[in-house]
């Protein structure tokens, strides 16, 4: 009999079509008419965005070789640059093209904004890491690891907090090491290629998830999309949705605060979770108007990140400004903050004109608080062929496009290995 996966995001759709390469059919059922769940495009002025900007990096092999099987080419479709961070007259580091962990070693000590004292602490902090197989035990939060390291202050501000925030989706004071430390030793850790940067150039829902509905058909399956799934029936040993089926095993892969929507049953395993937004500025000028790199940091500023998507996607003039996690932001009226972010950019764009259109994507619920010890349910659940899948599903990874194409791989193959 077939599986039926509810939810089209990363992790639904790496779950259908690791079942697909496996042989199996499937049915994906999707509420929206566009693919990719949190990660998903939407038009603004003219313009195929996302409603929140998220980049890749080389350590993401899950989601890379998903794209591959589906054929999108990650060389196209991803630009792909060595680790670059820089807040502009702050702090950049760069990272070589040596091998690892020169590539890393070098990062650091090339830094600029950082003195020979900091980089030396910043060198000593991985290195510990590694030492301890990168364990943090007991978990802790990242601020709480960085005092017990007596990591200097403005190495905190340019480096680990940012890096956190990014990484995690949670700030530093809350946030769990154990988390970081796992994304620090596959990402500076790694191979040198693992720290690479990966900025879209095309939309995320043409990134993998249109080419993943295109694969599944193509071998059978069907992806419905414009489907709210709105009742689970347990029949004669199969599940039936809303009277389709029947399905051997079903795959939840819905966003987890949805969970108890289909399984009431299943609600208790997220409802001690917290979650943190992530705010997404797109902001269109004159065509004329560029950045000096791709992605830039924000230092102390009201924006984190902004990204040109005139450089990456051939939007003339379209810049993005990405704000993680809970903030000061939060509490100003959309009006102000805009003109705050529109303010740094000047500060960058000599000349800058007023933007054409702004438009404020605040996704409430972005991503579940990394917490330390955090209890991340399993994939298995206790009804008989149902299956979880997502990117706050049990896992080694924070709530990343990663994370979960990760958790709906690891469903996919603990329902073939069943």
């Amino acid at each position: 009999m077939k599986t039926a996966i509810i939810g089209a995001g990363y992790a639904g759709l790496a779950a259908a079509v690791e079942l697909t390469t496996a042989g199996r059919q499937v049915d994906v059922f999707e509420a929206s008419r566009v693919l990719g769940g949190r990660a998903r495009a939407l038009p603004i002025n003219g313009f195929s965005v996302d409603n929140g900007q998220h980049i890749l990096i080389g350590a993401y092999t899950e989601t890379l070789r998903l794209m591959r099987a589906v054929g999108a080419d990650p060389d196209k479709l991803l630009k792909r640059t060595p680790l670059r961070f820089e807040f502009p007259g702050e702090f950049r580091m760069s990272a070589p093209r040596l091998p690892a962990p020169l590539h890393t070693a070098f990062a650091l000590l090339l830094a600029r904004g950082l003195d020979w004292r900091e980089k030396r602490a910043a060198i000593g902090l991985m290195q510990g890491l590694k030492t301890d197989k990168f364990r943090v035990e007991p978990d802790i939060t990242v601020t709480e690891w960085l005092d017990r390291n007596k990591t200097p202050s403005r190495q905190r501000r340019l480096l680990w907090e940012p890096l956190c925030i990014a990484a995690l989706n949670t700030p530093a004071d809350r946030a769990s090491a154990q988390v970081l430390a796992n994304v620090l030793r596959d990402s500076l850790g790694g191979r040198r290629s693992a720290s690479d940067m990966l900025l879209p150039q095309v939309d995320l829902t043409a990134l993998f998830p249109e080419p993943a509905a295109e694969f599944i058909a193509e071998h059978g399956g069907c992806v419905h999309s414009g489907h709210r799934v709105s009742s689970l029936k347990r029949a004669g040993g199969a599940w039936l949705v809303d009277d389709m089926g029947p399905f051997a095993q079903i795959v939840l892969a819905v966003a987890p605060y949805h969970l108890g929507n289909l399984v009431p049953d299943l609600a208790h395993q997220v409802e001690h979770f917290d979650w943190e937004p992530i705010v997404t500025s797109y902001f269109s000028y004159p065509d004329w108007v560029r950045l000096p790199q791709p992605m830039l940091g924000v230092d102390a500023g009201l924006a984190q990140w902004l990204f040109d998507r005139g450089i990456l996607c051939g939007q003339d003039g379209l810049i993005t400004a990405v704000i993680s996690a809970h903030g000061r932001h939060l509490d100003l009226p959309t009006a102000e903050l805009e003109r705050g972010i529109h303010a740094e950019i000047a500060r960058l764009v000599p000349e800058l004109p007023a933007p054409l259109s702004v438009q404020t994507i605040t996704e409430k619920r972005a991503t579940f608080a990394c917490v330390p010890n955090l209890q991340r349910p399993a994939a298995r659940t206790h009804l008989p062929g149902v299956w979880l899948a997502g990117d706050y599903v049990a896992g080694d990874y924070p709530a990343t496009l990663e994370g979960a194409v990760r958790s709906g791989v690891a469903a996919a193959r603990a329902i073939l290995s069943s």
